[in-house]
C-alpha cells in the first residue's frame, strides 16, 4: 500500500511542473494575441477619425479575425487541458476513496478484535500459557505488533483523508478555471462573429465604390514599385562601391564584412523584431482581397502595425548605408550587415546618419504616422535578393 501511494505521489509531483510550464506558455501566448488585437483596434480607431481607407480597414479587420481565431484556439486548448486534468483528478480521487474505504474496513476489524480482547488479564494469560519461553516471546511480539498495527492504520487513514481533501479542493479549482475559460471562449466567439460582420460590411463598401478604391490602389502600387526600385538601386551601388579602392590605392578588405555576414546568417530565426506590433502585410505575392483579379505588387517585406511613436530598433550589428525619403514611406533607413541589408521605412525622429555603426537593439528612430496609418515597413535582403523577414525574426 505504501509503495502504491509513493508511486502515485511521485506521478503527481512530476506532472505538476509540466502542467505549470504549459499553462504559463499559453498565458503568454494569449497575452501576446490580446496585445496585437489591441494595437489593431487602436489603428482602426485612428482610421475612423480621419479619412478612413477601406482597404486598410479590411486588412486590419481580417488580421484581427485571424488573431481572434488563434485566441479561440488557445482557449479551446486550455479547456481541453483542464478537462484532461479534471478527469485525471477525479480518477485519483476515486482511487484514494477506495483506499480509504479499505483502510476503514481493516481498521474496524482491528478495533473490534482489540475490543473483544480488551481485558489485559487475558493478554497476560495468553503470553504466560506458552509451552516455553520462545513461544511466550512470540505471543508477546504478536500482541505488541497488533497494537502498533492499529496505530499505523489510524495514521494511514488520517493521511489518506487529508490527501483526499486536498485533491477535492484542487478539483474544484480546476473546475472553476474551466468555467472561466469557457466564458472567455464564448466572449471571443461573439467578438469573432462581430468582426466577421464588419469585414463583410467593408467588402460591400469597397464593391460599391470600386472606381475610388481602384484609384487608391493604383497610387499605392506605384509607391511600392518605386520603393522596390530604389532599394535595388541602393544595394547595387553599395555592392559596387565595396569593391573600390581605399586610402593608399589598396583594395578594400572584406574580412570584417565576411565575418559580419556569417554572424548575421547564424542568427536566422533569432533576430529581434524591429518594432513591437502585429504583421498586417506579409511577404510575397498577393491578390486584392475584394477585386480577386487584381494582382498586387510583390511585397519584398512585411508591414507591422504598431502604436504611435513606437521605437524602431536595429535587428543586428551593422552600418547605416543611407537615409532616403520616398513617396508614401517618408524616411527610410538602410543598414548593411556584410552581404545582408535591412530596411526600415515609415520612420521619423531618426537618430542615425549614413556611415554610423549600429548595434543589435539600438533605437534608430520612431514609427511615423502617415495618412492615419501607424506602421513600419521592414525588408531584409541578401545581396540583390529579398527574403521573407519572418523567417529571420524570432
Amino acid at each position: 500500500m505504501k509503495r502504491a501511494a509513493l508511486i502515485l505521489l511521485l506521478a503527481l509531483v512530476s506532472m505538476a511542473p509540466v502542467f505549470s510550464q504549459s499553462t504559463k506558455k499559453q498565458e503568454n501566448r494569449r497575452a501576446q494575441l490580446k496585445k496585437e488585437i489591441e494595437i489593431i483596434n487602436g489603428q482602426l480607431r485612428e482610421n475612423a477619425k480621419g479619412s478612413s481607407k477601406a482597404l486598410s480597414d479590411l486588412n486590419l479587420t481580417r488580421k484581427k479575425i485571424g488573431l481572434r481565431k488563434d485566441l479561440i484556439a488557445e482557449n479551446e486548448r486550455e479547456i481541453r487541458m483542464l478537462n484532461d486534468s479534471i478527469r485525471f483528478k477525479e480518477n485519483e480521487i476515486g482511487k484514494l476513496q477506495r483506499r480509504l474505504d479499505t483502510l476503514n474496513v481493516y481498521y474496524e476489524r482491528l478495533v473490534r478484535s482489540a475490543y473483544r480482547n480488551r481485558d489485559t488479564r487475558l493478554w497476560y494469560l495468553y503470553i504466560l500459557s506458552g509451552k516455553n519461553i520462545a513461544q511466550s516471546m512470540r505471543r508477546f511480539a504478536y500482541l505488541r505488533n497488533f497494537s502498533t498495527e492499529i496505530s499505523r492504520q489510524a495514521n494511514d487513514i488520517r493521511e489518506t483523508s487529508d490527501r483526499l481533501e486536498i485533491e477535492k479542493e484542487q478539483l474544484e479549482v480546476l473546475k472553476a478555471d474551466a468555467r472561466k475559460s469557457q466564458i472567455k471562449l464564448q466572449e471571443d466567439m461573439a467578438s469573432l462573429k462581430e468582426e466577421e460582420g464588419k469585414s463583410e460590411e467593408i467588402i460591400a463598401r469597397l464593391k460599391k465604390d470600386e472606381k475610388k478604391y481602384r484609384a487608391e490602389l493604383d497610387k499605392k502600387s506605384k509607391q511600392v514599385e518605386a520603393l522596390n526600385r530604389e532599394i535595388a538601386e541602393i544595394i547595387r551601388k553599395t555592392k559596387k562601391g565595396s569593391g573600390g579602392k581605399a586610402e593608399g590605392g589598396k583594395k578594400t578588405s572584406t574580412e570584417v564584412d565576411t565575418k559580419l555576414s556569417s554572424e548575421f546568417a547564424a542568427n536566422r530565426g533569432k533576430l529581434p523584431w524591429p518594432v513591437e506590433g502585429s504583421v498586417t502585410e506579409t511577404y510575397g505575392q498577393h491578390y486584392h482581397p475584394t477585386y480577386k483579379n487584381i494582382k498586387l505588387p510583390f511585397s519584398n517585406g512585411v508591414t507591422i502595425t504598431t502604436q504611435k511613436s513606437a521605437p524602431v530598433r536595429a535587428v543586428f550589428n551593422g552600418k547605416v548605408v543611407q537615409v532616403v525619403v520616398l513617396s508614401g514611406y517618408n524616411q527610410c533607413i538602410i543598414v548593411q550587415h556584410g552581404s545582408y541589408f535591412t530596411f526600415y521605412c515609415r520612420v521619423r525622429g531618426i537618430t542615425v546618419k549614413a556611415g554610423d555603426k549600429v548595434t543589435t537593439g539600438q533605437v534608430i528612430g520612431y514609427v511615423d504616422t502617415i495618412g492615419d496609418e501607424t506602421s513600419l515597413h521592414f525588408q531584409l535582403w541578401k545581396d540583390s535578393a529579398s527574403e521573407d523577414p519572418e523567417n529571420w525574426l524570432k
